[in-house]
């Protein structure tokens, strides 16, 4: 006769492990993309040329002239992108949860497409107006959202890039870090608060605007998220939001005189 061992018992996460988990979750994630951002704002600033004189590339190429291999660069970038997302799902089951305790899933795709797609054409007309306004100002680099070879994979590449920025930036600064400061007893403002400026920071080598920028749009999401408790539609809105301007982007520049 065999006897089963009783099941282990799901960690109970204190404030302190709380606090360790989203040190070390960012340090490997945007934490660490937010530093090396702070760096190449001081290398802009210190450039003989003015900001908006210089140029920030968000999806260039990796490979010039050597399409295939580029093509193969960029997906593998974008795999390795994605590793913190699970981490972070792999994280949220050993405390007894999972993605879905933060509306990371496919449970209200109706609802989810149309919340991200209204938040989208409100948060993208609008940003694009401030990203005109500051780079005219100078205190903004000259923000090259795609520059990709003009190859079959040019699009796909670019569609899948927004997608990864949605995917890791939402699931990780509004449901994961949101979710976890609420467990640790932070109060929900001083939680969004900091969760917007950490999207502030790993913006800052696009300039100040784009820091500024982006710390709006993160005290909006997460404001969002803790009244709706779901990550999906933010990820569907930032996903368009970068779908149009990497695409967007690629078709107009040169043919359009207010686009720098």
């Amino acid at each position: 006769m065999t006897t089963q061992s009783p099941p282990a018992p799901v960690p109970v996460l204190g404030p302190r492990l709380i606090r360790a988990e989203v040190l070390v979750v960012m340090s490997v994630s945007l934490g660490a993309s937010g530093l090396v951002a702070f760096v190449r704002l001081i290398g802009a600033l210190t450039a003989p040329k003015e900001l908006k004189g210089q140029q920030a590339v968000l999806v260039g190429s990796m490979a010039p002239g050597r399409p295939w291999l580029d093509l193969t660069l960029q997906l593998v970038e974008i795999a390795i992108s994605l590793a913190p997302v699970a981490l972070v799902a792999y994280l949220m089951v050993r405390s007894g949860e999972s993605l879905r305790t933060i509306g990371a899933d496919a449970r209200e795709p109706g609802r989810d497409l149309l919340r991200g797609a209204l938040l989208a054409a409100a948060i993208g007309g609008s940003g694009l107006a401030f990203y005109l306004a500051v780079w005219a100002a100078g205190v903004n680099l000259t923000v090259v959202p795609g520059a990709l070879p003009q190859v079959w994979w040019q699009v796909p590449v670019l569609l899948l890039a927004a997608a990864q920025n949605g995917v890791l930036e939402e699931v990780l600064v509004a449901g994961y870090l949101l979710h976890r400061l609420g467990q640790a007893g932070w109060s929900p403002w001083r939680a969004v608060v900091v969760s917007s400026l950490l999207r502030g920071s790993y913006h800052l080598y696009q300039g100040f605007g784009g820091f500024v920028g982006n710390v709006v749009m993160g005290l909006v999401f997460g404001r969002l998220y803790q009244r709706w408790g779901r990550t999906t539609p933010l990820v569907v809105a930032h996903t368009l939001i970068d779908s149009v301007a990497f695409v967007g982007y690629a078709f107009l520049h040169g043919r359009v005189s207010w686009l720098p």
